[in-house]
């Protein structure tokens, strides 16, 4: 039922954006000019949280919470494209949402917005690796029959992605807008977004090519993006 699946796209973009912006302005007042362990923290708490909101949507969704997902996974015959589209501006909502409700759990102001500016051509590749990565990881496993393994290895992934890329990995355009709305260590600026956004739908895109050239036939589990943890899951950040 497409309402379900609707709602928990929604729920889970939500805890997704609550769950990296709090743990950042979290790790921001409890470690003060300490970049490197902000970054530690932050990322720690995402890896963990959404290895957690994977497994608890991936049943009912896929547990998507990222357009990127949502429309590979349609590209590649997973998911219809009408499902597609409809999720897309369920998980820029729930993502919106999950950045004023961090914002609020921390008593800060419902809505700030961001001056924390990325916009370099580092920034911009960092991004297209980092989502070409978190589709491959995805897809892979989907692929070859062992989705099951997909919720622990995108956490595994972002977490490590927070590090290896310039940009930290935000690979996902419901969480780059989210992430506008708080002006705080997982903030970004409305003028640095677009470059995330653009980097982000060519990664797609280039991963589409990769997955289909390196894993042609589609494993045994026919919905693409996680359809399938102990009674299934997976997804995206």
């Amino acid at each position: 039922m497409l309402a379900r699946k609707l709602v928990a796209e929604y729920l889970g973009s939500l805890l997704l954006a609550a769950l990296v912006i709090g743990s950042g302005i979290a790790a921001q007042r409890l470690s003060p000019g300490d970049v490197g362990l902000e970054l530690t923290e932050n990322a720690a708490a995402t890896a963990a949280g959404l290895f957690a909101i994977i497994l608890m949507f991936g049943p009912i969704s896929g547990a998507h919470f990222n357009p990127v997902v949502s429309f590979v996974d349609a590209a590649l015959g997973g998911l219809s494209w009408r499902h597609a589209l409809a999720y897309l501006p369920v998980q820029v909502v729930g993502c919106v949402s999950g950045a004023v409700l961090a914002n609020l759990m921390f008593g800060a102001s419902a809505v700030s917005i961001a001056t924390t500016h990325r916009a370099t051509a580092a920034h911009g590749l960092a991004e297209v690796v980092a989502t070409i990565g978190l589709i491959l990881i995805i897809f892979a496993l989907v692929r070859t029959g062992r989705a099951a393994q997909a919720p622990a290895a995108v956490g595994a992934y972002i977490g490590a992605a927070y590090w290896f890329t310039s940009s930290t990995s935000f690979a996902n355009p419901a969480i780059t807008i989210g992430r506008m709305f708080s002006n705080s260590f997982a903030g970004i600026a409305p003028s640095s977004a677009p470059l995330y956004l653009g980097a982000q739908i060519v990664g797609g895109v280039l991963a589409v090519l990769l997955v289909r050239y390196l894993y042609p036939a589609p494993g045994p589990t026919p919905n693409a993006a996680i359809d399938a943890v102990p009674t299934e899951a997976t997804k995206s950040a």
